[in-house]
């Protein structure tokens, strides 16, 4: 029996992937954002890729967690338009913390204060808090 060129071609695929994956290449997947915390307190850089990972202030990589990524995934989708637009808001009088996040759309930069008109920004706040406290 002769089997159609597709599923020999899957399973040759697929076979190569996991003999690749044995081998131990390290592939990198591409950043989902990069963003900068500045203001009261220490400056916070981190680093979050598609993969889960996530390194703070240029420290050792480590890995989220998977609700982490998901958020962090639906942030990256949220704030593409945005970033694509490399929306900048002013501070404001009252700004504690000022952030830029680098994404491969464009830049936001953004006071803490417009995350009460911003719902996106105001998650991504919460986000870099809680990651940073478990990361940094």
């Amino acid at each position: 029996m002769r089997w159609p060129d597709a599923i020999v071609t899957a399973v040759a695929v697929a076979a190569a992937g996991v003999g690749i994956g044995a081998c131990g290449l390290d592939v990198e997947l591409p950043d989902l954002f990069l963003i900068t915390r500045t203001g009261a307190g220490s400056t916070v850089v981190l680093d979050v890729n598609d993969g889960g990972g996530i390194t703070c202030n240029g420290g050792k990589q480590k890995m989220m967690t998977s609700a982490q990524l998901i958020t962090a995934r639906d942030l990256s989708d949220d704030l593409g338009t945005d970033a694509s637009r490399n929306l900048t808001i002013p501070a404001e009088p009252g700004t504690v913390y000022s952030y830029k996040i680098k994404m491969p759309q464009g830049t936001i930069s953004f006071p803490d204060r417009a995350a009460l008109g911003h719902k996106y920004l105001g998650q991504m706040e919460a986000f870099v808090l809680q990651v940073s406290q478990q990361y940094c």
